[in-house]
């Protein structure tokens, strides 16, 4: 049968996902799998998510109703969770597995080898591969690799995948969604007086979002507007690192560090200008957050932050590693008032051009397109297997 006519007859019917993510916390990979998996769900597919329970990806799917089956990998290529997958896409019958994590992909890896069922894999950051052969062997497994960005996918090439195994779906968007910006009292309990213009950045606070090049720039932006305060939003092992920072430069009272906050996306929507500050970049998937909260915005053009940020149309970049840019940029989005104007009447526009629904559409043709290249058999090869 010619494959679009397959893909044709795919359509008509339902698909079953294992959406694999054994990350602890919560961050962008783990959001955006849980609002595929919803979406599936509405279009009257299936899908199942393997997570560590206790971890906040499993609480918040079953809080919407979404399967969620326990994946606690003592390593990578822990054979007991492997096992357990294996069983799971059996008793589901499962047609595509999906891992959204890299450390998902070898244990998804494990548990689909031998058996018909196709495995997708997300790569999220635009690092290079490890260059071993477990690396080789686990993406070597997938069906397909879908990189979040063409900065990532170019990674990728460069780290030895081929061009032909590789798929770009940018993050999507949740843009009809309602998020009531954080209180003055909220922002007071944080330290952020009632009338100061607010920078917020909520990232972690790990090497390659670079929080120091955040604070250094904030510290250029508040020479050029006094009231100017900062609050940043995310935990991690720079933690100390940032506070000797702050301290440094005379910050103490005007960057507000807040860790780990539920309350992110009102702490966002309460901002000025929102910016990220990172040296390395998959995508950078909170700048669509703040395109759908109408925000200016202030980033690098770190990896694929540019794919997202058309520069002076709905946001400002700047070179990474380079505060003194970054905090110009942020003092010109709360000075001139053309250009904030501009960037806030074009940020919903933006955001509406990587919707969830557009995520899903891109993310279902390659279901289809591995489906379609393992046959609709797979099914009862996973049960037998």
């Amino acid at each position: 049968m010619p494959l679009r006519e397959w893909q044709r007859k795919l359509r008509a019917v339902t698909l079953k996902v294992l959406h694999v993510d054994t990350e602890r916390g919560w961050r962008g990979g783990e959001r955006q799998a849980l609002w595929l998996a919803q979406e599936l769900a509405r279009r009257g597919h299936t899908s199942v998510i393997a997570a560590r329970v206790g971890e906040p990806l499993a609480g918040r799917a079953s809080a919407v109703g979404v399967p969620v089956a326990d994946c606690s990998p003592v390593t990578e290529l822990d054979p007991l969770a492997a096992w357990r997958l294996r069983r799971l896409i059996r008793a589901w019958q499962i047609d595509v597995v999906h891992a959204h994590t890299a450390h998902a992909i070898a244990v998804a890896a494990f548990a689909t080898s031998g058996m018909r069922v196709p495995l997708v894999v997300s790569r999220r950051v635009d690092f290079a591969l490890r260059n071993n052969a477990g690396t080789r062997w686990k993406y070597g497994r997938a069906s397909v690799i879908v990189a979040i960005s063409r900065a990532v996918a170019g990674v990728l090439e460069r780290s030895g995948i081929s061009a032909e195994q590789i798929r770009v779906i940018p993050d999507g968007v949740d843009v009809a969604r309602v998020v009531t910006p954080a209180s003055r009292d909220v922002l007071s309990s944080l330290g952020v007086p009632a009338s100061a213009p607010l920078v917020v950045q909520v990232a972690q606070l790990v090497g390659h979002k670079d929080p120091v090049n955040f604070v250094r720039a904030i510290a250029r932006a508040r020479s050029l507007v006094p009231a100017l305060h900062a609050l940043l939003v995310g935990d991690g092992p720079l933690r100390g690192e940032v506070e000797r920072e702050v301290h440094a430069l005379g910050l103490d009272d005007v960057v507000h560090i807040a860790g780990y906050r539920q309350d992110a996306d009102a702490l966002l929507a309460a901002a000025d200008v929102a910016c990220l500050s990172s040296r390395e970049e998959g995508m950078g998937s909170v700048l669509l957050d703040a395109l759908a909260f109408g925000l200016p915005i202030a980033a690098t053009r770190a990896g694929g932050i540019p794919e997202v940020i058309v520069d002076g149309e709905c946001g400002v970049l700047a070179d990474a590693k380079n505060p003194t840019a970054l905090g110009d940029a942020i003092a010109r989005l709360l000075t001139d008032n053309a250009l904030n104007a501009r960037v806030r009447a074009n940020a919903r526009g933006r955001a509406a051009e990587f919707s969830v629904e557009r995520m899903t559409d891109r993310t279902l043709a390659v279901y289809e397109e591995v489906v379609s290249g393992t046959g609709r058999d797979s099914r009862t090869d996973a049960a037998n297997s």
